[in-house]
């Protein structure tokens, strides 16, 4: 599980090698605080669009930035770590920005994936400069109504009151 994880500066190196050997690299990236079904879908949604999945992981100071006081629930490398043990998961990379463009950078993938609460016209314009740069396409996967990890957080504290 842990030989999944990698940092920035290995991931570029990872990723070449992966398209060396011809596989057709799809990326996310995102929060993944509260790993919950609809997570689950869309990864496997992801990976299903590709040879190779790799996974960007926002690091505990940008989800705050992100997400607000309070978050994350889980700090990075446990997040990383449970990305890791998905089956459909291929590389974890954790990166310290908000937005994902050296990440993307990095590893040039093919495709770009996000889920349905996105649109391309919603996803961030460095983020999208960086794709056209390395010339990725992007897809956006339906949405999973119903989970959320806002919505988990919230159900969890009307628990406590």
């Amino acid at each position: 599980m842990r030989q999944k994880i990698v940092d920035l500066e290995k991931l570029q190196e990872r990723a070449e090698q992966l398209r060396a050997a011809g596989k057709r690299i799809v990326v996310t990236n995102g929060c993944f605080d509260l790993l919950h079904l609809g997570h689950v879908y869309y990864l496997q949604a992801a990976r299903e669009r590709g040879d190779a999945l790799v996974v960007g992981v926002n690091g505990d100071e940008s989800v705050r930035q992100l997400k607000g006081a309070g978050r994350p629930l889980n700090n990075e490398q446990a997040r990383a770590e449970v990305l890791a043990a998905l089956e459909c998961v291929d590389l974890v990379t954790i990166f310290p920005e908000v937005r994902a463009t050296r990440f993307i950078e990095a590893t040039q993938p093919t495709l770009y994936v996000k889920g349905g609460d996105y649109e391309r016209e919603t996803l961030n314009a460095e983020e999208r400069a960086a794709l056209q740069k390395v010339g990725a396409k992007i897809d956006i996967v339906p949405f999973v109504q119903g989970y959320s990890t806002s919505r988990l957080i919230e159900q969890l504290s009307a628990l406590r009151k």
